[in-house]
């Protein structure tokens, strides 16, 4: 009897432990010149429980053809191409087919330090009762993005909330309904949302992010350049 009751024990224990820590969501839309580099940082990881979702918003260059060895190379990554609709969109349909504890976001054109997702793991399981945590960035290139209330006026990203940073449980992500469509502050504006519904958050400050900000055709150095 005490063996079925372990045993028992056992299978409840592998099925809450069958789904990765982490799901990587990768959006991306005609950056086969970049994503390799965000791939190989991913793979680099010294941290190994995790699955990736690349979601492709429909690019018409030979981005699917640059990750083909890695979606072979890799079960763990899985790609998805879908109409062209934008980038909070693709990070939904990202987060919609994410199975991992913690949803977590890796952009095509920005890359994670090697202990970035072993770092996160250590802090969320010393702290059980955490559903969000952010921060810990490096940010190269330019360093000001239009402010999300005026988008004549430009801020300094320190003072900005990076949603790549984010690792937030996939059961409060799916309950906020992912990110909102809006052009400018989509990660302040889930983050606000997620505060507002009292989520348990924790600021880190290793920068183990790194944020590319050099890239012309992101959409904040767009509009800076459209205004």
């Amino acid at each position: 009897m005490k063996n079925k009751k372990n045993n028992i024990n056992e299978i409840k224990h592998n099925r809450l432990n069958f789904r990765p820590f982490f799901s990587v969501v990768i959006t991306t839309y005609n950056r086969a010149h970049l994503i390799t580099r965000a791939l190989n940082s991913l793979i680099s990881q010294t941290e190994f429980d995790w699955e990736a979702i690349i979601v492709d918003d429909d690019s018409s260059d030979d981005t699917y053809s640059k990750i083909l060895s890695y979606t072979k190379k890799y079960s763990q990554i899985r790609y998805i191409k879908k109409i062209h609709s934008g980038e909070a969109l693709s990070k939904n349909t990202g987060i919609y087919s994410a199975k991992g504890r913690f949803i977590t976001f890796l952009d095509s054109d920005d890359e994670y330090d090697p202990l970035h997702l072993e770092s996160r793991k250590q802090i969320l399981m010393h702290n059980l009762n955490v559903e969000l945590l952010y921060g810990g960035v490096k940010i190269l290139g330019n360093q000001y993005v239009p402010d999300r209330y005026n988008y004549e006026k430009n801020i300094n990203l320190n003072e900005c909330i990076i949603g790549g940073t984010f690792f937030i449980d996939r059961n409060i992500a799916l309950s906020l309904n992912g990110f909102r469509n809006i052009l400018v502050g989509t990660d302040a504006d889930l983050f606000d949302r997620a505060k507002n519904a009292g989520t348990t958050m924790i600021e880190v400050s290793q920068p183990t992010y790194i944020y590319h900000h050099e890239t012309a055709d992101s959409i904040t150095n767009r509009l800076l350049a459209d205004l």
